[in-house]
């Protein structure tokens, strides 16, 4: 028994590996994924882009500026001065935090009164919004207790006593920081990439398991016409699930889409039509079902990890941050919180929908491009 066992094992391994992409899915990709997620994921939250609104411009309120883009947190992206640009920033998701200096702040330290500070922070991610009020605090107690106290004892004598600067926290778009603001409408994408990638990557391969695709290309039906037929199917399926799963959302937690329902469709259309681009090519260039289906997998995990849903994009390493750049997720999971969370419409939106909509059709187009070459 032991040796029809062993040589089980033997034709099994065989099999496996007499493939070379096969060896290649399941022994590269995993030792790339690993190397570039070990730098991509961290629980640390640093270089938290920052915008400053200063109207006080003074010698404290510089320090304070400086004690800020010093402390590692915070990454000082634009000083603005005006109100109607810092709705822009924080609409757009360009800054996550904006300290906005008032113009008595160092009047009001001196003469020993108390100073505002006005710390305003993007609450769609509840928790690194908590971890941004927690940095401001530690920095203004340490600026109060260090800089402020040695500039003034220089100036007035050691007898000064400054005043206490009050820290005003407000978190914008979710401003009870809930959790489930954020991560339910993320669901929402982790779901449709289920459908639209690992469903749909074995629509093709299927056909050329059970030997019906050379039935289908006998046929007058164009290669776009038969792309266009494999990809509706599971398009209308996202639309249908992604409706069901905003009805509980509202039902159960009590999520409203703020923003407009018709510019959401439109760029979930987009978001999935470039997931299924990706499917099609996993399938076109796949010879069985176990292997697209074991690509799709591959495909998925740092499609999710890389897309800002659970690991902040601005912690990641520059190199990894532009890889981001190629994930239809990383720019529907803004689609979502711009839409859902804060109701922006398309001009704040811009960027994410170019970016959707370029990698769409370039996915597309190499699917085609490679099932003209695999069928030929």
């Amino acid at each position: 028994m032991l040796n029809r066992i062993q040589r089980m094992l033997i034709k099994e391994f065989l099999q496996m590996f007499r493939d070379p992409r096969m060896r290649v899915v399941i022994f590269g990709v995993p030792v790339i994924q690993l190397v570039v997620l070990s730098f991509a994921l961290t629980m640390d939250v640093t270089d938290i882009p920052t915008a400053v609104y200063d109207q006080d411009n003074t010698v404290a309120s510089r320090e304070l500026t400086a004690q800020f883009g010093d402390s590692g947190y915070f990454e000082i992206e634009e000083y603005i001065y005006s109100h109607n640009r810092m709705v822009e920033l924080l609409d757009t998701g360009d800054v996550r935090v904006v300290i906005r200096i008032p113009p008595d702040f160092e009047e009001n330290l001196v003469s020993g009164t108390t100073a505002n500070l006005q710390v305003i922070a993007d609450g769609t991610d509840s928790n690194t919004t908590s971890i941004v009020f927690s940095y401001v605090s530690q920095i203004v107690s340490q600026y109060n207790q260090e800089k402020l106290q040695e500039r003034l004892a220089l100036q007035f004598g050691p007898q000064a006593a400054p005043g206490v600067i009050e820290i005003e926290q407000r978190a914008w778009y979710n401003e009870n920081l809930q959790s489930r603001y954020y991560y339910v409408p993320g669901l929402v994408g982790v779901m449709l990439i289920l459908v639209s990638i690992v469903v749909a990557s074995i629509a093709i391969v299927r056909e050329k398991e059970m030997g019906t695709i050379e039935q289908v290309m006998v046929t007058p039906i164009g290669k776009a016409e038969f792309i266009l037929g494999k990809t509706a199917p599971y398009l209308i399926t996202g639309y249908i699930i992604m409706a069901v799963m905003f009805v509980i959302a509202y039902l159960v937690f009590g999520i409203r889409i703020k923003g407009s329902i018709v510019l959401l469709i439109v760029l979930t259309g987009v978001y999935l039509a470039g997931n299924l681009g990706i499917a099609l090519l996993i399938s076109v260039t796949s010879r069985t079902q176990q292997q697209a289906l074991l690509t799709a997998f591959l495909v998925l995990m740092p499609s999710i990890l890389l897309s800002g849903i659970i690991f902040p994009i601005h912690n990641m390493p520059p190199f990894v941050q532009c890889a981001t750049y190629l994930n239809p997720m990383r720019w529907y999971m803004e689609v979502l919180r711009g839409v859902v969370l804060k109701g922006v419409g398309i001009q704040a939106l811009a960027k994410a929908a170019l970016w959707q909509t370029i990698l769409a059709v370039s996915f597309l187009l190499i699917a085609v491009s490679r099932f003209r070459k695999t069928i030929d």
